[in-house]
């Protein structure tokens, strides 16, 4: 392995050498490279970044440094990705949803990173599930019940894992390359027939401007793409949060409602959004309209409740307590000890909440992690009851904070500041901002 004519080739952007490229990611997830050479070739990555079919090289090789998980014949594989939101909690109804339309679905999900919630925490939350899964577990469970929710781990793509590391230390997180590279392996190694890619834009989102989210759904479309996997990647806007529901175990209560044929408006429109776009893939015969009248039919009908509960039994919930979280998910989850509801200071309509004030406040307060070791108050978070658009009267209620701590002067100084009335009915567009097909990224 030629680790400088590596470099060199990315600094003069031609593609690098495919068995070198391989042979430096089997030696990396092995070990057997030094930090200072592993950074040097981050950082020409970082600065210069790489051919479409460099990332597509180096993804594959993540894979194959790790377990792929292989199926028997069978109704097609898909999955989702989302670079993360704030309520985002799509995961949660999808994978149940699309395995009562007829698809198995092997989720792989992370914990929360930064100020956005993360599957596992809000999982984890239910007493007993277990998202430890070994890939052959993920492969039982599938075939089982038709979807799993589970922890990424070392089994699964393990150069990505002593990469992500690195890039933390060596300010190299930001490159579209690595971040595509990173995301796609884990996906792939699912062994997928077709993936939505959910790419955050907006205030609260990781990838702030238009340009910058369709520039990694780019990337990763095209990667995918190039690993046999039929990829489409939703550009959405997250300034406002999604839902009612904001922290970990309010999550998966609106979680319930919406798969009860409840809930959310916007939380169900962004699942039928997505598991419309993956069954218009995974079969021939359904369009989108189709794909959306099937998602919206076993969301309104109870079968994706039924499978929903069937995986938190699957995955190690007891069977009378899955039982009771579908019928009184707050009966199971508890609720936190204090609760803070800010009221309408005048009459008007709700012209919308600060996405990213509220992750920030519920992270303070637990529900996310400041440091890696940080324990989870999984009741901590926000339930909305006027969401934006809402006609309001004064002294109304907007919103509830609950909590599990006292709140100082600067918490309610800044709770007031989360919400915004007017006098003038906003117009509430529609999340999703752009798609990205392969046919439209192409050369």
């Amino acid at each position: 392995m030629d680790l400088d004519s590596l470099i060199n080739a990315v600094k003069s952007g031609e593609q690098q050498d495919r068995v070198d490229l391989e042979a430096f990611v089997a030696m990396v997830a092995k070990g057997s490279v030094s930090t200072a050479e592993a950074t040097r070739w981050l950082k020409a990555v970082h600065q210069h970044g790489c051919k479409v079919d460099d990332i597509v090289v180096l993804t594959n090789a993540m894979i194959d440094s790790g377990a792929r998980l292989t199926w028997p014949a069978g109704p097609p594989v898909v999955d989702k990705h989302s670079t993360g939101g704030v309520g985002d909690k799509m995961s949660l109804m999808l994978a149940p949803a699309l395995a009562a339309a007829g698809c198995r679905v092997p989720m792989l999900a992370g914990r929360g990173l930064g100020h956005t919630g993360g599957t596992i925490d809000k999982l984890e939350s239910i007493p007993g599930f277990n998202c430890a899964l070994t890939p052959a577990e993920m492969v039982a469970a599938v075939e089982a019940i038709g979807c799993c929710i589970a922890v990424q781990n070392d089994a699964v793509a393990p150069a990505d894992g002593v990469l992500y590391a690195l890039r933390d230390v060596t300010d190299t997180i930001d490159s579209v390359p690595l971040i595509t590279a990173s995301i796609v392996s884990k996906k792939a190694a699912e062994g997928l027939d077709a993936l939505v890619l959910d790419v955050k834009t907006g205030s609260a989102a990781f990838m702030q401007t238009v340009e910058d989210a369709r520039s990694l759904a780019t990337s990763m479309v095209q990667t995918a793409e190039g690993l046999g996997i039929r990829t489409l990647a939703q550009i959405t806007s997250m300034s406002e949060p999604i839902g009612t529901h904001i922290g970990n175990a309010l999550e998966v209560i609106g979680s319930v409602l919406v798969l009860r044929g409840e809930g959310s408006p916007d939380t169900r429109e962004m699942v039928v959004l997505q598991g419309a776009a993956l069954l218009s893939m995974a079969f021939e015969d359904v369009n989108m309209d189709e794909g959306r009248r099937r998602i919206e039919s076993v969301l309104t009908n109870g079968e994706a409740l039924d499978v929903f509960r069937r995986m938190c039994i699957q995955q190690g919930v007891e069977e009378t307590t899955a039982a009771l979280l579908v019928r009184a998910p707050e009966k199971v989850l508890g609720t936190a000890a204090e609760q803070t509801t800010v009221l309408a200071l005048e009459d008007g309509f709700v012209s919308g909440y600060d996405a990213m004030k509220m992750a920030q406040l519920a992270r303070r307060h637990g529900a996310g992690r400041l440091a890696l070791e940080d324990e989870i108050d999984p009741l901590v978070g926000f339930v909305i009851e006027a969401p934006k658009g809402s006609e309001v009267k004064k002294n109304q209620p907007l919103f509830t904070f609950y909590h599990s701590n006292s709140l100082d002067a600067e918490d309610l100084a800044e709770l007031k500041s989360m919400a915004a009335v007017g006098q003038n009915n906003p117009v509430v567009p529609h999340r999703l901002v752009e798609l990205i097909d392969f046919s439209e990224t192409k050369a």
